[in-house]
């Protein structure tokens, strides 16, 4: 059997294109989550749709640094991203009703993705000691919230959360805690040699989707809706609050990021903080952001109540927290205007009263637009 694993010549590890057809899965799982949240609009339905964002980027944030060792061309592991799919769309098609009726399909294929491609990358470095038992410390934790899963998806519908909050805590906690794990120690970040530029490109191609998510669930409704002037401003805000969001997280330091991490001394380490937690509160940001756009379209007049004014204020704040949190743990330098525009979307809130649904959708937009300007100016 020959080694599964890429080729380390000094030169970029190119995405493959099996990596971006793996990755349409995760369209239909952002689209399903915005939906969930949408017709769920209760601080309980926020922290079940969070936990489920929380479970569909760890399960597809742990692909992508598999994929960094792996070698996508192999038909191999072409296939065992097959599968990985496959479960995907089971997981995606139980999330709006995970809380109800599904949450044993929604825990068991969760369960599998995160154990199944953890035993296949045992099995595919073989030839590599460190890494496979970097691997079989995974398989230890990932089998132990696997447990947890799968006990929450037998459970009464109102104990499963508590299974799956401790589910996420363990999963969540396995690399800070370096998978110290009995018999086989722990591991270190030297032992999470990434391609820098690849793991760049893969987590800009999950905001894409993310990014594009917030653009299907907009034209969609809009098609819907009688284009009166409320609704085309709506609209219109809606797409360039997207494009402000692209604009944003696909400037310079983007880039830079790469060539930061395929440069540092410890890359697993700078890996971890900059691409394995910190992107999950720009992806929660967008889709809030998707179901901020929804409602302001359907109910562009009137009086804001108090939910629809934190998707629409909340959703921004949490994306310009997500990337400033991001540019810390990446370069420790603390990102202010994206921070000063937090703080002015928080204050928004005085406005709630005052203003109609499209009105704050506007001012939530000018704020995204106003600091993409700030900082693309500033660097000139």
């Amino acid at each position: 059997m020959s080694s599964l694993l890429r080729v380390r010549d000094g030169g970029e590890a190119r995405v493959g294109f099996v990596e971006l057809f793996f990755d349409l899965v995760f369209v239909f799982a952002i689209t399903q989550v915005s939906h969930f949240l949408l017709e769920n609009l209760t601080w309980l339905g926020a922290l079940q749709a969070a936990m489920m964002v929380a479970a569909v980027w760890w399960a597809w944030i742990y692909t992508s640094w598999i994929t960094n060792w792996l070698d996508p061309q192999r038909p191999a592991v072409q296939l065992g991203l097959f599968v990985l799919m496959a479960a995907g769309l089971v997981m995606s098609a139980a999330l709006p009703h995970a809380f109800d009726d599904t949450g044993l399909a929604f825990a068991a294929s969760f369960a599998f993705i995160q154990v199944g491609r953890t035993v296949f990358m045992i099995l595919a470095c073989y030839d590599d000691a460190g890494l496979r038992r970097n691997f079989q410390r995974i398989l230890v934790w990932l089998s132990i919230s696997a447990v947890l899963w799968i006990m929450g998806g037998l459970a009464e519908p109102d104990q499963r959360l508590w299974w799956w909050l401790g589910a996420l805590a363990i999963e969540y906690a396995g690399p800070i805690l370096y998978f110290r794990t009995p018999g086989l120690g722990r591991s270190t970040t030297q032992d999470w040699n990434v391609e820098g530029a690849h793991m760049a490109e893969r987590v800009g191609l999950f905001t894409i989707i993310c990014l594009g998510e917030t653009l299907l669930i907009s034209g969609a409704t809009f098609a819907e809706m009688d284009w009166t002037m409320p609704v085309i401003a709506a609209f219109g805000s809606a797409i360039v609050s997207t494009i402000a969001m692209w604009w944003l997280y696909f400037s310079r330091a983007h880039e830079v990021a790469s060539h930061t991490i395929a440069h540092a001394e410890d890359p697993g380490a700078l890996a971890r903080r900059g691409y394995t937690y910190s992107p999950l509160l720009v992806v929660a940001g967008i889709i809030v952001v998707a179901v901020s756009d929804e409602l302001v379209l359907a109910h562009p007049l009137g009086h804001t109540e108090p939910a629809m004014a934190l998707t629409l204020l909340g959703g921004p704040a949490l994306f310009l927290l997500g990337s400033a949190v991001a540019t810390w743990a990446i370069w420790r330098i603390i990102a202010w205007p994206r921070l000063i525009g937090c703080a002015v979307l928080i204050g928004g809130w005085l406005l709630v009263p005052m203003v109609t649904p499209v009105m704050l959708s506007l001012f939530s937009t000018g704020v995204l637009v106003a600091v993409a300007a700030w900082e693309t100016f500033r660097a000139k």
